[in-house]
C-alpha cells in the first residue's frame, strides 16, 4: 500500500507554532465546530497527492481517504480481524471462487444517494480502465477478466467477474482461490466512488479533476470533506449520512500536512496536535526519558529501502548495486541513526505471522570493494556521482546522509543528495527520474503477496525498470496455488531472485514512532489502514 512515506510551508507552520489550539484559529464559518463538538488534531506527514481512492498511492493520502470512503469491509476494534462495513455480510462459495456480498440496507452517499452494488461494479470499471493508469489495479487482477480488461484485451466489460446482482447485492467472481482476498479488500483500491461525481467534473478517465475538492467530493465513509487548504489543512466532519454514524465518538478530524518534522513535534509540544505522524530521530530518547506517556513504538509491516534505476548507468551493472548493498552497515543505522527498534532487513520481504523469507542478501565489504574494481571502478576512481533521491523530512535526510558517508567511505563512491517535494519525488519515481531513490512499502495487506507483487514486470508501482521473466512466472503460480506451504515456497524463491538481482536495496524493517496524547484511543495497525470509530479521545 501503501507505498511511499514520507508538507505545511516552513512558513505557515512556524504560524501555527505560535498560535492557540486550532479550535479557535478558523478561516471560514464553514471551517467552525458546532459548540462542544470532539475534535481530533493529527500530523499526516505531507500534503496528499489526491483524495481519489482509485488514483492515490501514498500513507499520507491513505489516512483521509479511508475518512471519506468505506470498503466493503474494515479493520476491527483492535487494529487486526475484519468487521462488516460497506457489506453488512458476506458469503463464499465452497470452492472459494463466489464472493457476494450484501450491501448496508441504509448505506447512503454523502449527498443522500444510497450506495449500490452498481456503484462498486462501476467503480471497479473505472479503476480497471487502462486510460486511468491507476497504479494499484491490479489489486483487483483476482477477478476474472480484471487483468485482461486492464491491458485492454477485453472490451466486453460484463464478461468480467464483477456483477450486481439486485440494488444491494453484489457477487464477485475469481480466477482461482485467493485465501487473502477479505484482507486485500481493506486496501482503497476496492473502495467505490460516486461515479456521476466523478463524471460531472470529467474524472472518469483522468486524474486530478476537481471532483475531490471541498464541496465537490461525494463519499461514502464516515466523515465529509469541509475544507482542503492546500498546504496547511484538511478538515472532514462526521457524515450525517453514514449508515453507523452513531459508532463515531469523534465529530471532526483535522489533518496537517507536517512535512517538517521538528515543527510538527513542536505543535504536538504546545498542544496544537493529538498525534504526530512520526518523531525526528533524535527526539525518540528524549521522549523516552522525558515524556515515556506519549511515545508510541507500533509494529508496523513495512520495509525501508532504496529503489535502483535499471534503465540508468553504471547502475544497470548489477555489481556496482551489489557493491552498494554490501557496503552499507544496516545495524549502524538502526542503532546509532534511527534508534526506534527498527530490524535491519536483509531481504524484500519483512516477517510475519504466516511467513519468514529465507533470502538473505549475503556478502561483506570486501566483496563490495572487488565487485566495484571488477566493474571497472576500483576505489570508486572514475564513477560519475551518483543522485540519492529523498522526499523533504529531516529523518529521511539523516539516513542518506548517513549512506553518503559509508559509501563515500567504504567505496569511495561519491552520493549527490538530492531532496524534492512529496508530489515531484512521486513524479521522478515514476518516470525513472532518479539514480538511487528512499522508497517505504508499507502492507497493503497482512500476506506475503502485497512485497512481492509490486516488482512484477510493468507494475504501476515498480519504478525500477526491472523486468525477470521467471520471476514473473512464479508470482502467477504462487497465485494459482492454494497449498499455503508450496504458496510460501515459491515466495521464498521470489525474494531470492530481488536480493540477486538487486532492483532495490533493503535497509531496515519498519516500526511507526510517533507521538500521541496519553488520552488517544488509537489501536496499532500492521498496515497503517485506519478505522475511524475506533480513534477518538478519552473523556
Amino acid at each position: 500500500m501503501i507505498r511511499r512515506f514520507l508538507t505545511l510551508s516552513g512558513a505557515a507552520l512556524l504560524l501555527l507554532a505560535g498560535c492557540k489550539p486550532r479550535d479557535a484559529a478558523t478561516p471560514s464559518a464553514t471551517a467552525t465546530p458546532a459548540a462542544g463538538a470532539k475534535v481530533l488534531y493529527l500530523g499526516n506527514g505531507t500534503e496528499p497527492q489526491d483524495l481519489d481512492p482509485q488514483v492515490v498511492t501514498g500513507v499520507p493520502e491513505n489516512k483521509i481517504v479511508n475518512a471519506l470512503f468505506e470498503g466493503l469491509v474494515a479493520y476491527g476494534p483492535s487494529g487486526q480481524g475484519t468487521i462488516p462495513a460497506a457489506a453488512a455480510s458476506w458469503s463464499i462459495s465452497e470452492d472459494g471462487l463466489v464472493y457476494t456480498f450484501n450491501l448496508q440496507p441504509n448505506g447512503r452517499w454523502s449527498n443522500g444517494d444510497p450506495v449500490t452494488a452498481a456503484d462498486f461494479v462501476g467503480s471497479y470499471r473505472r479503476i480497471l480502465n487502462p486510460k486511468l493508469a491507476s497504479e494499484y489495479a491490479n489489486k483487483l487482477y483476482p477477478v476474472v477478466g480484471a487483468r485482461e480488461f486492464h491491458e485492454g484485451k477485453l472490451q466486453d466489460f460484463s464478461r468480467t467477474g464483477f456483477k450486481a446482482l439486485d440494488a444491494r447485492t453484489l457477487q464477485i467472481t475469481l480466477k482461482r482461490r485467493t485465501s487473502f482476498l477479505i484482507e486485500s479488500m481493506k486496501h482503497y483500491a476496492w473502495f467505490p466512488v460516486h461515479l456521476p461525481t466523478v463524471e460531472k467534473f470529467g474524472g472518469l478517465e483522468r486524474k486530478g479533476s476537481a471532483w475531490t475538492r471541498a464541496g465537490n467530493l461525494v463519499g461514502n465513509g464516515p466523515y465529509t470533506l469541509t475544507e482542503w487548504s492546500m498546504q496547511q489543512r484538511i478538515i472532514v466532519d462526521k457524515a450525517p449520512t453514514y449508515w453507523d454514524r452513531d459508532a463515531l465518538r469523534t465529530d471532526r478530524i483535522i489533518f496537517y500536512p507536517t512535512e517538517n518534522i521538528e515543527t510538527e513535534e513542536r505543535m504536538f509540544r504546545t498542544g496544537q496536535l493529538h498525534k504526530t505522524n512520526e518523531l525526528p530521530l533524535d527526539k525518540t530518547d528524549v521522549y523516552r526519558r522525558e515524556q515515556p506517556e506519549s511515545l508510541r513504538i507500533d509494529p508496523l509491516l513495512g520495509i525501508y529501502f532504496f529503489r535502483i534505476n535499471l534503465t540508468r548507468p553504471p547502475l544497470n551493472d548489477k555489481r556496482i548495486r551489489r557493491a552498494l548493498a554490501l557496503a552499507i552497515n544496516r545495524e549502524v543505522i538502526v542503532g546509532k541513526v534511527t534508534r526506534q527498534n527498527q530490524q535491519p532487513a536483509y531481504n524484500a520481504c519483512p516477517p510475519m505471522e504466516s511467513f519468514t523469507s529465507p533470502a538473505r542478501l549475503a556478502g561483506d565489504l570486501a566483496e563490495a570493494r572487488r565487485l566495484l574494481a571488477e566493474a571497472g571502478y576500483p576505489e570508486g576512481k572514475g564513477l560519475r556521482p551518483i543522485e540519492l533521491l529523498y522526499n523533504t523530512s529531516q529523518n529521511h535526510k539523516k539516513i542518506a546522509e548517513a549512506l553518503q558517508q559509508m559509501w563515500r567511505q567504504n567505496l569511495g563512491v561519491d552520493i549527490a543528495l538530492v531532496n524534492q517535494e512529496w508530489k515531484v519525488y512521486l513524479d521522478s519515481q515514476d518516470t525513472l527520474a532518479y539514480d538511487l531513490s528512499r522508497a517505504g512499502w508499507i502492507a497493503d495487506y497482512v500476506d506475503p503477496n502485497t512485497f512481492f507483487d509490486l516488482w512484477r514486470t510493468g507494475d504501476g508501482n515498480n519504478d525500477t525498470g526491472f523486468a525477470n521473466a521467471e520471476y514473473d512466472r512464479l508470482l502467477e503460480e504462487a497465485l494459482g496455488t492454494a497449498d499455503e506451504t508450496a504458496r510460501r515456497a515459491l515466495y521464498a524463491r521470489m525474494d531470492a531472485i530481488l536480493m540477486d538481482e538487486l532492483p532495490i536495496i533493503p535497509l531496515y524493517f519498519y516500526t511507526r514512532t510517533y507521538a500521541a496524547n496519553p488520552r488517544l484511543q488509537s489501536p496499532p495497525n500492521l498496515v497503517e489502514t485506519p478505522n475511524y470509530k475506533f480513534i477518538y479521545l478519552r473523556d
